[in-house]
């Protein structure tokens, strides 16, 4: 990613492309909507400014700031960012502050308590604390500038933010460092996954479970890690887990937990036909209106950088300053951990056991201000290990077990000022001095110049003194505790490798036993193996790297015939075949001769491709929905969160695992074997085919079934649905929920290339529009060059800004 999923980036970055669309917004203002729009030309005067600035736009919106001083640009920014999201800003704040009810009801309020537990305030205040006085100025003088825009606009909002009846407050520096650490915390794919675990708990027992979250196709399950849970009785013995689940699946549709995702890489010279370095970066998010990022130029005396921003985050957070490229995608680490606290009430109090003895829990207060409802007083509590994100079942916890959440301090961490100093980097030795400074944040940070390319994976990472952190951990228990930070010298990082290129797409980047631990929370490993396919063969130039971002190939497709071939597969699946009923014979020896000619390339008209997704889809409901359904049931859907985040079962019991528990159907009497449910899978893939695609197979096409529609605030489709290629194994991803249905829930956000052999190196793409509001012409204005592969380039060099961003402008004057 550049996912910072800022990524599934952030790319990753990905978080909260979509976050309002979990609002349900609605309704009307009595104003024209049109005086919700800031001008694009003429003056205005605004209080807080020193000189005039100068704000043009090119043809998709995105603003080019000139400025005589960096305090004023970064002034013009907050104004700019409140004119074209605020109301994206205003919803992702709430939601870091745990207050999404104030606006939208009681049907938030689970995922309130749930921010309110984690207490991102606290990271956040830590974080500003530990900034520089420089840093602390740039975001003063930011939230100024927003400021400056809800105290003019204040009576002519977005319609979709008026309608809510909800007053923004003014922007305090502090918030800005609270969407930093929202941004954080939507980098860890491993807490979705551990609460999705002990939904499957309920229904599992333990042993079952590391069937069902294996890291990497060659890594060993990890029955250790389930190990430290035998004994405990855990169904039914975890107050308030449904709320917590609840909450994390109305965080997660929004792309705030665990669902980053997003590529980058960059080649190096001896690779580009130009004999100079390319940088690309896709970040992932769902296809909501408005998409997480957007574009933003900066010009200055001391500063100048074009690039990906958030609304609320005064920095660049991935793009090109003239001399440095750099982009962020998510690593999918792992530095948060759940731990299992047994909870026990003394008097009025409550306690929890650790080294044997049992003490008082912490407690804070806090007030949930629901639309609609007389305010709500509720305790959180917490352990040594952290708050309990069930702490609003006080009144059941003394009866079972507490959630404790531990995620990594943030004292003395300089991430902040770390990013600015990126961004100014004018050498990849700069760059990676920088990046190793950030700590704040899991990412895979590439960056390049001209003639040098680099990866650095940043975070803060502990040392567990047993385990993996993988599954919750017994909190009473003194062996699975943190002890300090991995080194950051032991950080994974290169520079100018021999191949000739770098490159993530959230793989695992590091081999099996390295002398830290990042995660075991990957995700699958094909975007990550057709990017070195093609990184990999002959010379690059903008072109093919663009034609990268695009492919449709899924690697997975040949992994799987081999296995369908395997000696120990062939005959015992052929004999399984001729087992079944005559009239799902014909069906599983159609669906198996199509699989067997199919190229891999998922193209939106290929037959051959539906069959091979339809085949997926149902393999997976005829191998694990006999024991975990039925579908939509608590554990079929925490098992369907598992295999949108990380590495998936379903893909792991395909290609081995024959000796799965899960391969026999509990719903016979005789022990079914893999041969048998595959042969169940062809045949259904047909009758699943007949059904939603109709009876003749010559007309079938994967793009009929896998579409693209994009949903604005009120979950309204405003633009599909169109049909869509490729899936979550491809470059270009498309993903689905497998097991589900195929309805794309992520695809890239926003593109960008920089090729330093260009005059003007970079050229940028966002997936929706520039601006959140719906009165806008850049609302979704993006869609059209992002489907058809137009890339608009953003210049740095002064003699070519007429060109791009014309000569009319809104000349920003200090006011009174």
């Amino acid at each position: 990613m550049a996912s910072p999923a800022l990524t599934h980036f952030l790319p990753r970055f990905g978080i909260a492309a979509a976050v309002a669309g979990v609002l349900g917004l609605s309704g009307c203002q009595t104003f024209n909507a049109q005086d919700s729009l800031v001008p694009t030309v003429g003056v205005q005067p605004l209080k807080g400014l020193a000189q005039n600035v100068s704000v043009r736009r090119n043809a998709m919106g995105v603003p080019l700031i000139e400025s005589s001083s960096f305090h004023d640009a970064l002034f013009t920014l907050g104004y700019v960012h409140a004119s074209d999201r605020i109301t994206q800003m205003v919803t992702l704040r709430l939601l870091a502050q745990g207050r999404l009810s104030e606006m939208s009801g009681a049907d938030l309020l689970d995922a309130d308590r749930y921010m309110r537990a984690v207490n991102l305030r606290k990271s956040a205040d830590e974080l500003y604390k530990a900034s520089s006085p420089r840093l602390k100025r740039f975001f003063e003088v930011y939230a100024r500038g927003v400021n400056a825009y809800l105290f003019r606009y204040r009576d002519k909002l977005p319609a979709d933010l008026a309608a809510t009846g909800y007053k923004p407050e003014y922007w305090k520096p502090e918030d800005s460092a609270l969407i930093f650490c929202l941004l954080n915390f939507s980098q860890s794919a491993n807490l979705p996954e551990e609460i999705a675990s002990l939904v499957l708990a309920q229904t599992l027992t333990t042993d079952k479970l590391p069937w069902l979250t294996p890291s990497a196709p060659d890594e060993k399950l990890p029955e250790a890690e389930a190990e430290k849970l035998r004994g405990i009785k855990l169904n039914g013995a975890i107050p308030g887990l449904v709320e917590v689940s609840k909450a994390t699946s109305q965080l997660s549709a929004p792309n705030l937990l665990g669902a980053t995702s997003s590529n980058n890489w960059a080649i190096a010279p001896q690779r580009s036909r130009s004999g100079k370095s390319l940088l690309a970066s896709d970040s992932h998010g769902p296809l909501g209106v408005p998409a997480l990022f957007s574009y933003v130029q900066i010009r200055a005396p001391k500063y100048q950088a074009s690039g990906v921003t958030i609304a609320g985050l005064p920095m660049v957070l991935g793009g090109f300053n003239g001399k440095v490229a750099w982009s962020i995608a998510s690593v999918m680490g792992d530095n948060q951990d759940l731990f299992l606290e047994k909870i026990r009430r003394q008097g009025n109090a409550l306690t929890y056991e650790t080294g044997g003895k049992w003490q008082p829990v912490i407690v804070r207060n806090e007030t949930y201000f629901v639309k609609g409802q007389r305010p709500l007083r509720e305790a959180v509590y917490e352990t040594r290990h952290g708050p309990l994100l069930n702490s609003a079942q006080g009144t059941a916890l003394g009866n079972g077990f507490g959630l404790a959440l531990q995620t990594p301090s943030f004292a003395e961490d300089k991430s902040l000022d770390a990013f600015f100093d990126l961004s100014r980097a004018q050498n990849v030795e700069k760059a990676s001095d920088a990046s190793r400074e950030i700590r704040a944040i899991t990412l895979n940070l590439v960056f390049a110049d001209a003639s040098n390319i680099g990866w650095q994976v940043t975070g803060r990472y502990p040392n567990r003194r047993e385990g993996e952190g993988l599954l919750p951990s017994p909190g009473w228990d003194g062996r699975y505790d943190w002890d300090g930070y991995a080194d950051p010298m032991l950080h994974p990082y290169d520079q100018d490798p021999a191949q000739g290129w770098l490159g993530t797409a959230n793989q695992r980047v590091i081999p099996h036993g390295y002398g830290m631990q990042l995660s075991n929370s990957w995700s699958s490993p094909e975007r990550g193996e057709r990017l070195a396919e093609l990184a990999g063969a002959g010379k690059h130039d903008s072109r093919s790297v663009i034609a990268m971002q695009y492919d449709q190939t899924t690697t997975f497709a040949a992994k799987l015939k081999q296995m369908l071939t395997a000696p120990g597969m062939a005959q015992p699946l052929k004999q399984a075949i001729e087992a079944l009923p005559v009239a799902e014979r014909g069906k599983a020896h159609e669906a198996l001769t199509r699989l067997m000619a199919f190229d891999g390339k998922l193209t939106p008209t290929s037959a051959d491709a539906a069959i091979y997704e339809l085949f997926l889809q149902e393999s997976s409901k005829q191998i694990f929905l006999d024991e975990l359904g039925p579908q939509n049931s608590p554990a079929w859907n925490a098992f369907i969160a598992n295999g949108k985040l990380s590495y998936a079962a379903q893909a792991d019991h395909l290609l081995g695992r024959e000796d799965s528990p899960f391969w026999d159907d509990t719903r016979t009497a005789q022990k079914e074997d893999k041969p048998t449910i595959l042969a169940r899978s062809l045949a259904a893939a047909i009758t699943a085919g007949d059904s939603q695609l109709g009876g003749d197979h010559k007309t079938w096409q994967w793009g009929k079934l896998h579409r693209y529609e994009w949903k604005n605030a009120n979950g309204q489709t405003v633009r599909g649905p169109l049909a869509a290629g490729g899936d979550h194994t491809t470059l270009n991803m498309a993903a689905f929920a497998w097991g589900q249905d195929f309805n794309t829930t992520q695809a890239p956000a926003m593109r960008f290339i920089v090729d330093f052999g260009q005059a003007e190196p970079l050229m940028a793409q966002n997936g929706t529009g520039q601006s959140g509001n719906p009165a806008s012409p850049h609302y979704l204005d993006s869609v059209d060059p992002w489907l058809k592969g137009q890339y608009l380039s953003l210049p740095l060099q002064p003699q070519n800004f007429d060109r791009v961003y014309g000569t009319k402008r809104l000349t920003l004057t200090p006011g009174k």
